[in-house]
């Protein structure tokens, strides 16, 4: 298996970002990514799709959309449509509806910020995904780093020192989403998780000042998705394009928050009698399965089943431990940045069954 980093959901002027797709790109070449999805608003902007080039640099632009119904109040109920090849913003009064016609497009489709609380200071409401009975949507973007902004915005001095410096405010996903994901889990079904910087390279300005808030660079170098696929990416933008949907669709990979330190080199593995598994796969159980863990550094390690805690290493790199019973392995890790505790891996899970 091959890893590549990808970075995803954000906005340029087509919606409600301020930069050009010739910015993301060259962020992206700067930050060393594979490739970046940008998800405009309810607009399907197909003519930037393809590899962007900087010398021997190159990074895969891909295009999909966030779609939701604007006619809505509050405007909740989020999707990010990745693959599908043509607009589906027609369809955003129905999730159902939206979702199956995502998967007649050939493309897959993720939960865009499940819970999103309302920030009245920055007047912005609450965007919570609220449709759960909807089925055949691919799984959700656990963890999205500029809803995260909105919990730390209980102030005006917290809000001017966040933004002035936004290293402080990751910590992780937001515990509800985090708790949705495992019930959705434990309940049997395959929801891959990704994710999203939600980057929008916000201009503001005070007087003579003038800054952008949360630029592409930044979000670019902390939270990324991690992708596992089978061949490296050859420059063929089609094919490269389909390994990548392929893997994020599996869920064969991680969230990564690589402002802490570089993810690059975890894997989390699952060996059987027969039969060998990595993240988004299964396999049997037939007695016993070893779960293996290795990490690009020291961290504190946790290993849960259906969402509870099984196993938990203080400060490691590597671990092993012997799996008895069928269900829902994933890992979580941290690690102490800025002088707090935080989120740093979240793995997508292997399925023992």
């Amino acid at each position: 298996m091959h890893e590549i980093i990808v970075n995803l959901h954000m906005h340029t002027r087509y919606s409600d970002g301020s930069g050009l797709h010739r910015d993301i790109a060259s962020a992206a070449l700067r930050a060393g990514l594979d490739a970046v999805i940008v998800t405009d608003h309810n607009v399907l902007v197909k003519d930037f799709e393809g590899y962007h080039r900087d010398g021997s640099k190159r990074v895969l632009m891909l295009i999909g959309q966030e779609v939701h119904d604007q006619a809505r109040t509050p405007q909740r109920n989020h999707l990010l449509i990745f693959g599908a090849q043509r607009d589906l913003s027609t369809l955003a009064d129905e999730p159902q509806t939206l979702i199956h016609a995502v998967r007649d497009a050939g493309g897959i489709c993720f939960l865009a910020h499940p819970y999103d609380p309302e920030a009245p200071l920055v007047h912005e409401t609450n965007i919570d995904w609220v449709n759960w009975e909807v089925t055949g949507y691919t799984g959700i973007e656990l963890w999205n780093h500029f809803s995260e902004f909105k919990l730390v915005v209980t102030s005006w001095g917290r809000a001017i020192f966040h933004a002035i410096f936004p290293k402080f405010y990751g910590r992780g996903p937001i515990p509800g989403t985090l708790q949705k994901w495992d019930e959705l889990l434990a309940s049997g079904k395959r929801v891959a998780a990704i994710g999203g910087s939600d980057a929008h390279a916000w201009p503001y300005r005070l007087g003579p000042i003038q800054r952008i808030l949360f630029p592409y660079d930044f979000h670019f170098s902390a939270l990324n998705t991690h992708l596992l696929v089978a061949e490296p990416l050859d420059g063929d933008s089609n094919l490269d394009g389909r390994r990548i949907l392929e893997a994020l669709g599996l869920g064969r990979g991680w969230i990564g928050y690589d402002l802490i330190a570089p993810t690059r080199g975890f894997r989390f593995s699952a060996q059987g009698r027969e039969h060998h598994a990595v993240m988004g796969e299964e396999l049997p159980l037939n007695s016993s399965v070893t779960l293996q863990g290795k990490f690009p550094g020291e961290a504190e390690v946790w290993l849960l089943r259906n969402g509870q805690p099984v196993q938990k290493w203080k400060r490691a790199e590597r671990f092993s431990y012997t799996a008895r019973e069928s269900g829902v392995y994933r890992v979580e890790a941290y690690r102490r940045y800025l002088g707090a505790r935080r989120g740093w891996i979240f793995s997508n899970p292997i399925y023992v069954k």
